[in-house]
């Protein structure tokens, strides 16, 4: 009889105990962010502590009551949405389009589509911003918004076409065969079968958007300056306010953290089953 392989129990506890402490040295970051935020300026720039010694909520109240800090997260939020909208909605026919039909030029159009990913935001940014001026678009939400399109466009139709590319192009002809309209098909057949794709073109979409600074930065002013912005002009004749700054790295955090939470399980089949 072929004997039976154990796992030695030492084995796996030194497995457990290496993964606990890198996930402790991840947290590391956060925590003490979380701490910084909960200190006073002062107790900040003169002791080191690994937690506050008088506890305080103030810089929280600050940017929740300021509304020069407050609007920055509603003016991200504005522009985040927008982009993601916008992005699936043109990402959406094109990965299909890539994934279906074979015409001229196709590949070197999809590698010029991942090419745009590719560049830096700075090479975008004087173009961006002297177009938007001249045509009344400056300090605006569609104007970062359009302007994150550039990058996060080829990103989710790479995403998607991977999808789309597993899904059988029997379930579309099928389709018209029982009289489906390519609308109709596209929307009520097609799409639940990738959703998982969309929830992770969608997730990558926010999260880009969402932490990019230089284009955000130099196409608003006031309007529709978003919190990256704000988070770079903390610093008054007293220095630099590090407690209500962390205060907003915290409440920064929060949006990705719910939006990992919703599409969680899009998420997972993204990673097992497209091309991320």
């Amino acid at each position: 009889m072929a004997k039976i392989r154990t796992q030695k129990p030492g084995w796996f506890s030194g497995k457990a105990l290496v993964m606990v402490l890198y996930i402790l040295f991840l947290l590391i970051p956060i925590y003490w962010l979380i701490n910084m935020s909960l200190k006073t300026n002062e107790e900040i720039i003169s002791v080191f502590s690994v937690w506050p010694r008088h506890l305080t909520f103030d810089n929280y109240k600050t940017i929740l009551t300021d509304a020069s800090w407050y609007m920055g997260y509603v003016n991200s939020m504005i522009y985040v949405v927008l982009n993601v909208v916008i992005s699936l909605t043109v990402a959406l026919p094109a990965a299909y389009a890539f994934s279906r039909y074979s015409f001229i030029g196709d590949k070197h159009l999809f590698f010029w589509l991942l090419s745009n990913r590719m560049a830096p935001p700075a090479v975008f940014a004087l173009p961006f911003f002297q177009l938007y001026s001249s045509v009344g678009l400056f300090d605006t939400h569609i104007a970062v918004a359009l302007a994150h399109t550039l990058f996060n466009v080829p990103l989710a139709v790479w995403i998607l076409e991977g999808f789309m590319r597993g899904v059988p192009k029997e379930i579309d002809e099928t389709a018209y065969v029982d009289g489906y309209s390519f609308p109709r098909f596209f929307t009520r057949i097609f799409m639940p079968l990738i959703a998982s794709g969309i929830g992770v073109a969608a997730f990558f979409c926010f999260m880009f958007s969402w932490v990019e600074l230089l284009l955000s930065r130099t196409l608003t002013s006031v309007a529709a300056k978003p919190i990256t912005a704000v988070m770079t002009r903390t610093v008054s004749a007293s220095g630099m306010d590090w407690g209500v700054l962390a205060a907003a790295g915290v409440l920064t955090i929060v949006p990705g953290a719910l939006v990992i939470y919703f599409v969680r399980n899009y998420i997972a089949k993204g990673f097992a089953l497209g091309r991320v």
